[in-house]
């Protein structure tokens, strides 16, 4: 990355950008590409509530479902024994495209995950926002060393916030193009998942999805965090978690630019007295327990929607938010990875057959080899397991 833009080592995010006026500047440059973005979102977004109605569930299987990042400088030597102990299948690994001078050691961290299905998210900078010949050949590059390790891709990251990059919603559908054009010229196999936008901004993901570009996503991918809400089940603008994803989906489902699939690639939660690791302020973060707890209750809650093929949680190692954390070379698993161990053993190979709530207590009925299993909580407790013959 160039300045102003930074890498802050600590969270695995880019740094807030200081320069106030270089960003003044920018959105007066992106002006047009957002009164898009309004005015698209005014005009699709009732229409998508009202839809979200009558829209059914799909089948999602427990199977597909449960997914994990995992981080190249995070001990990867590591990772492979800590993902078959969770026993999880589906990982995404992220490349980011200032890094092309280690894109072999990249290889060869995804060549050690081979037992697994391996999704790739790529990571921009500003650089290749404003030079997509260069983006053109870094990608070009990457599906080829790739091409016999991995076929997914996520296309970009957090299109919304200016420290990843973009100043608008126009420069993603170009720096979109330039990988489905590949995909079109070169790489045909590939499945590319797009939009990535974070939190519940759907006027970003709206404009994404309801533009003249001559793009198509296989996938729609969202950055659906709700950690500045508290737990999942708390509302934004009058929608929970469920609710979220609801609205997402009838998004999805009336454009014409992505298939029929939503796969949430990072959520999680920041995790208290863990700065400078943890990616929020210490407001927004939580105890251990509540990490613990809000993890199981969304991967729950969004299951039972049946709108979310995957959910990837960000991730497997990193003090502020992971399932290990790593700091000073000590490796230490959180309480919370044996509940993902717990969570992933039950569900892992189940469907889902009912959900409910009933005075305070949330029901989700599933079929697994082992029997009906019905998973009861509310708010104030943990996750109980029960199987009936």
């Amino acid at each position: 990355m160039k300045e102003p833009f930074a890498w802050d080592h600590y969270s695995d995010q880019p740094a807030i950008i200081r320069d106030k006026a270089l960003k003044r500047k920018m959105r007066r440059s992106a002006l047009f590409s957002l009164i898009k973005t309004f005015l698209i979102s005014l005009i699709v977004l009732p229409i998508a509530y009202i839809v979200t109605f009558f829209l059914p569930r799909k089948k999602i299987s427990g199977e597909e479902f449960f997914g994990m990042g995992v981080n190249l400088n995070n001990n990867p030597a590591l990772v492979p024994e800590y993902i078959n102990e969770l026993g999880v299948k589906k990982l995404l690994v992220r490349i980011a495209l200032w890094e092309m001078d280690r894109l072999d050691e990249y290889v060869a961290f995804i060549d050690s995950l081979q037992e697994h299905h391996i999704t790739v998210a790529i990571l921009q900078d500003r650089e290749h926002i404003t030079d997509l010949n260069l983006t053109k050949v870094h990608l070009s590059q990457i599906f080829t060393a790739l091409e016999h390790h991995c076929n997914t891709y996520v296309i970009g990251s957090t299109i919304n916030r200016a420290k990843w990059g973009f100043f608008s919603v126009n420069e993603y559908l170009k720096f979109y193009s330039v990988a489905y054009s590949l995909k079109k010229e070169l790489f045909p196999n590939l499945k590319f998942i797009g939009s990535q936008t974070i939190d519940f901004e759907l006027h970003f993901t709206t404009h994404t999805l309801f533009n003249l570009q001559n793009i198509y996503f296989d996938a729609l991918g969202t950055l659906l965090y709700v950690d500045r809400r508290g737990a999942p089940e708390n509302t934004q603008m009058g929608f929970n978690l469920m609710g979220k994803i609801n609205l997402i989906d009838a998004l999805m489902r009336l454009s014409f630019k992505t298939a029929n699939e939503l796969i949430i690639t990072e959520t999680n939660w920041p995790i208290k007295n863990t700065a400078p690791y943890a990616p929020t302020s210490e407001y927004e973060c939580v105890d251990e327990a509540e990490y613990t707890n809000y993890m199981i209750r969304y991967h729950l809650l969004a299951f039972a929607t049946q709108k979310v093929t995957s959910v990837y949680w960000h991730q497997l190692i990193a003090p502020g938010y992971g399932l290990i954390d790593n700091r000073e070379g000590v490796i230490i698993k959180r309480n919370a990875f044996y509940a993902y161990q717990t969570m992933f053993t039950h569900l892992g190979d189940a469907t889902f057959d009912h959900f409910s709530k009933k005075n305070g207590a949330y029901h989700l009925i599933c079929s697994t080899p082992r029997g009906s299993l019905t998973i009861t909580w509310d708010l104030h407790s943990t996750p109980i397991y029960t199987y009936k013959a």
